[in-house]
C-alpha cells in the first residue's frame, strides 16, 4: 500500500475510535499505534498530523496527543449572493472579460482514482523522479550558511549563472530572474508584454495553461495553426497584420501537445516577423531536459539566436524533477527585463531560498546527468511501447507524429467521435485521459486525446491503459 493511502486509512480508524476518549484525554503513543497497526512511525505521525489539522486532536511535544473539545454545530452558512453582481459588474467594465477557468490546468493535474491508469498526467511518476538526490540535495542545502536568509530578488547568481550557461548565446547572468516555477515564468511574461484587452498569437493547438493565464489577464488568445514542423510562418505573418498584436508565445522544442519542433528553415523566419511587427515572442522550452535517447543533437533555443531582445526565454526544472520542485526562469534583454523583474516583486517578492539552495545542489551533483540519461532511456522506452500498443490495438485512432521529447503522444479521434463521451467511457474503463479541447482556443479541427507515458510505472501499465481504452471505445461503438 503506498503512503499516502496508509496515512488515509490510519487516519480514518483514529478518527472512528475518536469516542472511546474523553475530551482531553489521551491518545494511545505512537509506538503503539505503530505496532498495532503495523504502520511505521512517519505514517503514523502524519496520520495525527491530520487529525489535529482538522480541529480533532491537539499534539503536545514529549507529552502525546490529546483529544479536543467537541466541535459545536457551524452557524448556518451566510449569503453571499451578492457576490455574483459584483463579480458581473468588474467583467462588464472590461474589454474583454476575464476569464478564470483552470479546468483545462485540472485536467492534467488531478489525482485520478486509485487504480485507474494515469494517461492524463503532466509529471514524472515518482519512479522516475530524482528522489534520494533531491533529498540529498534539500539536507546539503539546509546546512548552507545564510540558508533561511532572504534571498536576492532577482534569485541566487550561481543559480542564475547556471541558466545562463544551458542557454547559450550571449545571455548572461545579469539576463535571467528566477521564478517559482515555469507557470509563474509565463504569468509574469503575460502580464509584463500585453496590456489588458489585447490580442496575443498562440500555437493552435497549444498548452491549455498558458490560455488560462491569458485569459485570466483579460487577454484575447488568437490561433495560429502548427503543423510537422512548428508553426506555420505565413499563417503567423497574417495574424500579425490582421490584429495587430505585439506578442507570440510559442513552444519552438516538442511543442505542447503535438511534440514538433520547429523546423531550421522556420526559425529565423519567425524571429523576422516578430521584430518587423514589434513584437515579442515568448519562448516556453518546457521540454528540453525531456528529450528522448533518440532526438540527436537539439537544436539551440530561440533566445540563443536572437541578437535584438525579441526573445523572451522561459524553462524550468520542475518538469524533469518533481512538480513540487518549482524553480523556473525568465531570460530577457533590453528595457523589458526591468519590467518583468517590476512584475515579479510585486507578484512574489521572491523565490525561497531554500528551494533555490537545493536547486543548485542538485545540478551540481554527479547524479544529475544520470538522472537526465536515465529519464531519457525511459521516456524513449515507454514512447515506443505506447505508440505500438495504440496502432495494433486501436488503429482507428491517428497517431500522425512520434515526437523525439517530451512526455506524451497526441491522437485525433475518428471524424464524428463524441471526445466527452470517450473520455467518461475511459474513466469507467479505469484509466484517465487529458481531452484536446482545452488544447484549442478557437473551434478545433477534430476530436482529441492527449495521452502521457510519463505519470505511469512502466511499460506494462502502458499495455494496461491501452486496453482498457479500447474498452472504452468499443463500448461506444
Amino acid at each position: 500500500m503506498q503512503e499516502s493511502s496508509s496515512v488515509a486509512d490510519l487516519a480514518n480508524v483514529l478518527k472512528r475510535e475518536l469516542d472511546r476518549y474523553s475530551p482531553g484525554g489521551k491518545l494511545p503513543s505512537s509506538r503503539a499505534l505503530v505496532e498495532r497497526f503495523r504502520v511505521s512511525p512517519v505514517t503514523v505521525s502524519r496520520a495525527l498530523a491530520q487529525l489535529a489539522a482538522e480541529g480533532l486532536v491537539v499534539t503536545r511535544p514529549g507529552a502525546g496527543a490529546f483529544r479536543t473539545e467537541p466541535r459545536t454545530h457551524a452557524p448556518a452558512p451566510g449569503d453571499t449572493s451578492w457576490q455574483e453582481v459584483a463579480l458581473s459588474a468588474d467583467a462588464a467594465a472590461e474589454l474583454v472579460p476575464r476569464t478564470v477557468d483552470a479546468s483545462g490546468v485540472l485536467a492534467t493535474l488531478a489525482a485520478p482514482p486509485p487504480g485507474v491508469v494515469e494517461f492524463n498526467g503532466g509529471y514524472l511518476h515518482p519512479s522516475l523522479q530524482p528522489e534520494r538526490a533531491m533529498a540529498a540535495a534539500l539536507a546539503r542545502a539546509g546546512r548552507r550558511p545564510g540558508a533561511w536568509s532572504r534571498p536576492p530578488t532577482d534569485g541566487l547568481p550561481e543559480l542564475r549563472e547556471w541558466f545562463a550557461r544551458g542557454l547559450g548565446g550571449s545571455i548572461g547572468a545579469a539576463d535571467v530572474l528566477i521564478t517559482a516555477g515555469g507557470q509563474s515564468a509565463l504569468t509574469t511574461a503575460l502580464r509584463a508584454l500585453a496590456p489588458p484587452g489585447a490580442p496575443v498569437l498562440v500555437e493552435s493547438p497549444t498548452y491549455p495553461g498558458m490560455l488560462a493565464i491569458a485569459r485570466a489577464a483579460g487577454l484575447r488568445p488568437v490561433p495560429v495553426p502548427v503543423d510537422a514542423q512548428g508553426v506555420r510562418p505565413d499563417l503567423l505573418a497574417a495574424a500579425f497584420r490582421a490584429t495587430g498584436a505585439r506578442l507570440f508565445i510559442c513552444q519552438p522544442l516538442f511543442q505542447n501537445p503535438t511534440g514538433a519542433v520547429l523546423s531550421a528553415e522556420r526559425r529565423p523566419e519567425v524571429l523576422r516577423i516578430a521584430r518587423e511587427a514589434g513584437a515579442f515572442v515568448v519562448e516556453d522550452d518546457f521540454a528540453r531536459r525531456m528529450a528522448h535517447a533518440d532526438a540527436g543533437p537539439l537544436p539551440s533555443p530561440l533566445a540563443a539566436d536572437d541578437h535584438d531582445g525579441v526573445v523572451v526565454h522561459v524553462s524550468s526544472l520542475t518538469k524533469v524533477t518533481s512538480a513540487s520542485l518549482r524553480v523556473g526562469m525568465l531570460a530577457a534583454r533590453g528595457p523589458v527585463s526591468e519590467r518583468l523583474r517590476a512584475i515579479h516583486v510585486v507578484d512574489t517578492f521572491f523565490v525561497p531560498r531554500p528551494l533555490q539552495e537545493a536547486a543548485l545542489e542538485l545540478v551540481g551533483a554527479p547524479a544529475w546527468n544520470r538522472h537526465l540519461r536515465t529519464v531519457a532511456a525511459e521516456l524513449t522506452a515507454r514512447r515506443d511501447a505506447m505508440a505500438v500498443a495504440l496502432r495494433a490495438g486501436l488503429p482507428e485512432l491517428s497517431l500522425p507524429h512520434i515526437p523525439a521529447g517530451g512526455y506524451h503522444l497526441w491522437l485525433r479521434l475518428p471524424d464524428g467521435a463524441d471526445e466527452s463521451a470517450l473520455l467518461s467511457a475511459a474513466l469507467r474503463a479505469g484509466v484517465a485521459l487529458a481531452p484536446g479541447r482545452p488544447y484549442f482556443c478557437a473551434e478545433p479541427p477534430a476530436g482529441h486525446l492527449r495521452l502521457s507515458f510519463a505519470g505511469v510505472a512502466g511499460t506494462s501499465e502502458i499495455a494496461e491503459g491501452v486496453r482498457r481504452l479500447r474498452t472504452a471505445c468499443d463500448e461506444l461503438t
